[in-house]
């Protein structure tokens, strides 16, 4: 894989503008009906015209058999190694709503859940409780007192929010307290060096804490916690490409991902039509537009087959609307798979669409799983994407005499 040093002294400003469109879990697994996955029970006829002029590829988002989060998914497409360069949950989310982080910050990324009375978990996002209602519990939360350590609760979006620890000596390395399943009690958190152990002291003390906070709350009566992350020092995508960058996402950690890697977020609505009225708009300011699109992962996780194939379809009737801003590379892909049939990420490899005057077209008559395995890109990892962009978009210099 070529180093993200000798992408930086290879790259050249042009006028050229890029659209990396993510569609968040957009690969699928075939249903037992009629053996279609997602992508190929949507109807979308402007996503297969591009095909037919484009080239199509699928990607690993880490490497091959590895299911990877969202964080590591989105670090390779920005052509970052997710071995290499690895990114917490928790700073994800605390970026993306604006928390500034201090060298004393432990941050954790938190879902409000649902348990019964014996303590199994029954509902691991609690029914998607409304943002207002997550408001509303999180300062239940930051009243909790331990001795040396401040805490900060903030609400994200609907079940989610950011907690950070603030303290000396507390460190990252511990493991999660969502066991993933329900019917499942929560985890205690274990710490995988010692010097992570106060911290999960004082973790495991703030969950038990808030089982007590929360106990006559339904059904956000508990909650699971995970990446827990201090604050990286990353390489950033607008000085390795020399691009100015700019992210359209809805939720917050998208943001706060795209935020750690040099892009600036601008402000958009809730709804993939509002996020693609937010390009028309930034158009002329940016160079680089990340877009994601949240809600096919959501309805995936949910093992919402159809719903999942009616965010894809509506996605396609705004591709009119991306094409005629002429951007001279369109890339139409996904951080991961989330197949509704397996109800979570997977390992599968990501279709890949690349759009621009320099493709050898390959003539595939759809944008589909299928199509993509037989496509000109082949089959490589998330990371060797972002060459491959650059390039198309006439930003990488000769290597070599």
């Amino acid at each position: 894989m070529v180093s993200l040093d000798d992408l930086k002294a290879l790259a050249v400003r042009t006028q050229t503008k890029i659209v990396l469109l993510v569609i968040d879990g957009v690969g699928g697994l075939p249903r037992s009906t009629d053996g279609m996955t997602e992508l190929e029970a949507a109807r979308t006829p402007h996503l297969d015209a591009l095909a037919s002029r484009g080239n199509l590829g699928l990607a690993d988002p880490v490497a091959p058999g590895i299911t990877p989060g969202s964080g590591p998914g989105h670090l390779g497409l920005f052509g970052y190694d997710p071995l290499t360069y690895r990114i917490g949950r928790g700073v994800l989310e605390a970026v993306g709503i604006d928390l500034e982080l201090s060298e004393r910050d432990l941050a954790a990324r938190g879902n409000f859940c649902s348990v019964d009375a014996a303590g199994l978990i029954t509902d691991r996002r609690a029914g998607r409780i409304p943002t207002e209602t997550c408001a509303r519990l999180t300062p239940l939360l930051e009243k909790i007192q331990i001795p040396g350590v401040q805490l900060i609760v903030r609400p994200v979006r609907e079940h989610r929010f950011v907690v950070l620890f603030r303290g000396d000596g507390l460190e990252e390395g511990l493991s999660e307290t969502d066991p993933q399943q329900v019917g499942k009690l929560p985890l205690a958190v274990q710490a995988a060096a010692a010097n992570a152990e106060r911290a999960a002291g004082i973790v495991n003390r703030f969950v038990a804490e808030t089982k007590r906070a929360l106990s006559e709350e339904h059904p956000a009566n508990m909650i699971l916690l995970r990446g827990f992350s201090k604050y990286p020092n990353l390489p950033k995508l607008t000085d390795v490409y020399g691009l100015r960058a700019a992210v359209i996402a809805v939720y917050p950690m998208y943001r706060g991902l795209a935020k750690l890697v040099g892009m600036q977020g601008v402000q958009t609505g809730d709804s993939a039509a509002d996020q693609i009225a937010t390009l028309e708009s930034a158009f002329g300011d940016f160079d680089f537009f990340f877009v994601h699109v949240k809600k096919t992962d959501s309805a995936g996780e949910d093992g919402n087959f159809d719903k999942k194939v009616s965010v894809i379809e509506e996605v396609d009737t705004l591709i009119p609307r991306l094409l005629a801003l002429k951007p001279d590379v369109l890339v139409v892909t996904g951080d991961h798979s989330t197949p509704a049939t397996f109800k979570a990420h997977s390992w599968h490899p990501v279709p890949v669409l690349l759009l621009s005057k320099w493709c050898r077209p390959d003539g595939a008559p759809r944008f589909s799983e299928r199509e993509c395995r037989n496509g000109s890109i082949g089959h490589l990892r998330a990371a060797e994407l972002m060459p491959l962009i650059m390039g198309h978009a006439e930003r990488l210099a000769k290597f070599g005499a």
